[in-house]
């Protein structure tokens, strides 16, 4: 299984976020991650189209882009123009999660889903095989710095499950309250790429956070 770290720019400096991205660039961490939020589907408001340019600009690195917006089918196309290599939509934000997939595939870019934590991961066992990743939300999506819910390890074992059982190339990642104390739980739960925020944006020498998570 692959080991990948995705910082979230949510928890960067938005004074300084060229300064953040290319530092992140230049750290071991092979995914950037961007949330964007619209104010409907979670409370916040966060990155659009106009952010996601400098960023581009500012990494070569894979951009892991995680919409957290109702009727997303409108809109990936777009983030895909606008550089992501990967967009990421909420299953319980369309009622046209096919059609969606499609979009972004036809865009060139990666397809996933994201799952709240009340959400089974057995509503996405068809859709599997067109997923290139699926976002298990380890808390409550919209807004950095809460606590893991313990309840995603077994969603993440039983998404492994699936996932292996298929032979599908589909990589699960987790996002909410990780840090170097639970990395490592999780990797050998079955997940592949763990999105951090504060304990990586939050720590003294960000690169180095990002060195321990990736070792253990």
């Amino acid at each position: 299984m692959a080991r990948i770290i995705a910082p979230s720019m949510l928890s960067a400096d938005f004074g300084h976020l060229d300064r953040d991205t290319r530092m992140i660039d230049k750290s071991a961490a092979q995914w950037v991650h961007i949330d964007v939020m619209d104010g409907v589907f979670v409370t916040n408001i966060s990155f659009g189209f106009p952010v996601m340019k400098p960023i581009r600009n500012a990494t070569s690195k894979f951009l892991d882009v995680h919409l957290m917006i109702v009727e997303p089918e409108k809109y990936a196309r777009r983030f895909v123009e606008a550089g992501a290599d990967s967009v990421t939509f909420h299953y319980e934000a369309t009622n046209a999660a096919r059609h969606c997939i499609d979009e972004i595939h036809a865009a060139g870019a990666k397809a996933g889903i994201s799952i709240k934590p009340a959400t089974s991961v057995e509503v996405l066992r068809d859709l599997l095989p067109s997923l290139d990743l699926v976002l298990v939300m380890s808390v409550e999506p919209g807004y950095g710095g809460q606590k893991f819910m313990d309840s995603a390890l077994d969603k993440i074992a039983r998404l492994r499950r699936m996932i292996d059982e298929a032979g599908l190339p589909t990589l699960i990642e987790v996002d909410g309250g990780i840090s170097v104390h639970n990395a490592r739980l999780l990797f050998d739960t079955g997940a592949d790429v763990l999105v951090a925020g504060n304990a990586i944006f939050g720590a003294a020498d960000p690169k180095a956070e990002i060195d321990r998570m990736l070792a253990v």
